[in-house]
């Protein structure tokens, strides 16, 4: 509940180097991930969702679980990190962790394609 009550890292990233974008038919989650990156480290992560309190939880999890690692550290970033970051998550919601992940990585997928 803390990362819905107060989530971290909100926003869009101004001249973002890369930036995902996922919804889920599912429920109607949107979740938009923003990078910076600076000498292959993610310097900034923003994300801004509109979504359930779990969309929105694993949201800032993933926000703050990339911010600072290397690219190859980001893109290693597992459902199960998420989910131990936050103390677990509601029966059921496990696959919510992945929508953030897949944010992320899309927006870093888009960095790496722009850099090209």
């Amino acid at each position: 509940m803390e990362e819905f009550s107060n989530p971290a890292n909100v926003g869009v990233v101004e001249d973002a180097d890369g930036v995902g974008e996922i919804g889920s038919t599912i429920d109607g989650d949107i979740i938009n991930i923003s990078i910076k990156v600076k000498d292959n480290i993610l310097e900034d992560v923003k994300f801004k969702t509109f979504g359930c309190v779990v969309a929105i939880s694993t949201s800032s999890a993933v926000a703050k679980l990339a911010k600072g690692k290397t690219v190859d550290e980001a893109m290693s970033l597992t459902n199960e990190d998420v989910i131990n970051y936050l103390d677990g998550l509601p029966e059921g919601k496990d696959r919510c962790s992945g929508f953030a992940l897949d944010a992320l990585k899309m927006a870093i997928d888009d960095y790496i394609h722009k850099s090209k």
